[in-house]
């Protein structure tokens, strides 16, 4: 299989499927370990607004932040 197809495939996973893949995927890449924690809070924080936790700012509010 190839990466594409496996993208591909991965594309029509559900929604907490995905989110839990990229979870994986992100504690498995040799990374420093600052840069690691990072990228898995970011990926947290996506996690947080795809499903309704956090609310992402609207142009007004990011402009004044």
């Amino acid at each position: 299989m190839s990466a594409r197809e496996i993208a591909d495939a991965v594309m029509e996973l559900p929604e907490s499927e995905l989110l839990e893949l990229a979870r994986r995927i992100v504690a498995t890449i040799a990374a420093e370990r600052e840069i690691s924690k990072k990228i898995s809070d970011a990926v947290q924080g996506i996690e947080d607004i795809v499903t309704g936790k956090l609310t992402g700012l609207n142009e007004t509010e990011f402009a004044t932040r």
